[in-house]
């Protein structure tokens, strides 16, 4: 690390010296030394690499690694199966986008397009130029509650918390957004001063631990989520049921990362294991939801409010949107998280194996709002591996309005996937505590890399659209959509998830009554 290179340097010199001065001819050793140290201090203040900055002159390994790649990276040291969230070929183009580097590829497809799980769209040969379309594409959410809108991107910040992140990558992302002019979901780690210091748009995540919002026994406190509501940089409040990665299950701080400062930040014991319950005890059911998205939204002056889930249980979120028909309490935005999502530490049975997927759920979200005749006042949030114009198109046909991304945006801030989020020892300082490893991660840079992957990856998703002959996002339809089910059957995606007719959730003896809800005994209710 740098304290230890430091130390290395001038121990080395002063070693030299020192025996040089019984025998000169020991002085040709600096011929040697000297230009590795000279190397090493300029690794130690350039701003543009976090692993030479933190790991001097020996951090260039990984850099001549790449150098050779494909014939040793590639074949000796990983795969694109090697396990980790984004393959080989996603995490270069992330990486390609974010430096606006050239991020076309030889020889075509590398995916195998016979094989199971292989998707891609319709395109027309009467394609639009992309060129007249904005890219910088806008949707304004806010229901018939809500005096406050908000104007937002189609790609965003997804929820990552400060303590599983650093101060510094809170504060690289949210001056990226303030750049590019998108929202960073604050996560439900509570509002910091990383948050508010570079001025970006902000959306407030209030989690079952109430973090920054809580009384001293841990519940919601109204005086105090009132007092920070109101600042101007938030822009949306967020409820989290549950996410991605670890439905059903309360969120984990290690002791190692609950430091002096996140403990107060968060209100609680520091340097111990935080565990948030599974559970709000704002609210017992489907009708408390309501009146408690209700609630935020007096208290924030009428700013847009919503929730985020992971879809479990079907007739629970069925119950819910029973519930806004009979109460006419609706939230702005629901975030949809698949059960692929999640960059923190989570039980493997948890992250792996609970909750539906992103596709199944965001369909069902959309299909079930359609059918209650609720989707036009809610706007649709996705959530879960988002890195590409592909997935915006993707998530996009099943329904969602825009999109959230939380790896692809830890990787435009300097993430390479070590998979040591939970020990607090990142390399790059993106999530870790560590102020040491912390210092490798230059703000400025950073933060410059988040705004150009933003651009980039919204650039094209329009290139994309434009391609299959659309103008505007919102004439994507799932028909664009195919994918191989196996290797002698392609479906599209309006057959895989056939759309549900508005209002129909609300006809008892519907003929078209789908078939997985039959059974809830739907509300009846006058037009």
């Amino acid at each position: 690390m740098r304290s230890e290179f430091a130390m290395f340097a001038l121990g080395s010199v002063a070693l030299v010296a020192a025996v040089g001065y019984f025998w000169p001819v020991f002085y040709w050793v600096y011929i040697i030394l000297g230009p590795l140290v000279l190397v090493g201090l300029y690794d130690m203040f350039q701003p543009h690499h976090a692993i030479r900055r933190n790991f001097p002159l020996v951090g260039r390994l990984r850099y001549l690694l790449e150098s050779i790649r494909p014939a040793l990276r590639q074949y000796f040291f990983e795969s694109d199966t090697d396990g980790k969230p984004f393959n080989r070929l996603q995490r270069d183009l992330i990486y390609a986008r974010a430096k606006k580097q050239r991020d076309t590829k030889p020889f075509g497809t590398q995916l195998n397009v016979y094989g199971e799980g292989y998707e891609w769209t319709s395109h027309s040969i009467y394609a639009l130029d992309a060129e007249a379309i904005p890219h910088d594409q806008r949707l304004c959410i806010g229901g018939p509650m809500c005096k406050k809108p908000y104007s937002a991107s189609l790609l965003n910040i997804s929820a990552m918390s400060f303590g599983s992140l650093s101060g510094r990558a809170v504060e690289a992302m949210n001056l990226g957004a303030r750049l590019g002019h998108f929202y960073q979901n604050t996560g439900e780690g509570g509002l910091t001063d990383y948050h508010l210091k570079c001025g970006g748009d902000l959306v407030w995540q209030i989690g079952t631990g109430y973090f920054g919002c809580r009384d001293e026994s841990g519940r919601f406190d109204p005086q105090q989520f009132g007092r920070k509501a109101v600042i101007p940089q938030i822009k949306m409040i967020e409820i989290k049921l549950s996410q991605g990665a670890k439905p059903g299950h309360g969120g984990i701080l290690p002791a190692l990362k609950n430091t002096g400062e996140i403990a107060a930040i968060r209100g609680v014991e520091p340097h111990t294991q935080v565990i948030s319950p599974p559970y709000h005890t704002a609210f017992k059911d489907a009708s408390g939801l309501l009146e408690f998205v209700k609630l935020l939204r007096d208290l924030s002056g009428g700013k847009p409010v919503g929730f985020k889930l992971c879809i479990g249980s079907q007739e629970e979120f069925t119950r819910i949107c029973e519930a806004m028909v009979q109460t006419d309490i609706t939230p702005d935005f629901i975030t949809v998280d698949g059960g692929e999502g999640g960059t923190g530490a989570a039980p493997p049975e948890f992250s792996d194996s609970v909750g539906f997927p992103l596709r199944e759920g965001l369909a069902f979200a959309s299909d079930t709002l359609t059918g209650y005749g609720l989707r036009e006042r809610i706007k649709l949030i996705a959530s879960g591996k988002i890195a590409t114009g592909f997935h915006l198109f993707r998530a996009l046909a099943l329904g969602a309005d825009l999109c959230n991304s939380a790896r692809a945006m830890m990787m435009a801030a300097g993430c390479i996937q070590t998979l040591e989020c939970n020990e607090n020892t990142c390399p790059v300082g993106v999530a870790t505590q560590d102020k040491e490893l912390e210092k490798g991660l230059v703000v400025k840079d950073k933060s410059a890399r988040v705004e150009v992957f933003h651009m980039e990856t919204l650039r094209s998703f329009v290139e994309l659209m434009a391609g299959c002959g659309l103008a505007h996002p919102k004439d994507i339809q799932r028909k664009h959509v195919f994918r191989r089910v196996s290797m002698d059957e392609v479906k599209r995606y309006d057959v895989l998830f056939p759309s549900l007719r508005k209002r129909v959730l609300l006809e008892l003896d519907a003929p078209d009554y789908p078939m997985q809800y039959k059974g809830l005994q739907p509300i009846k209710v006058e037009n």
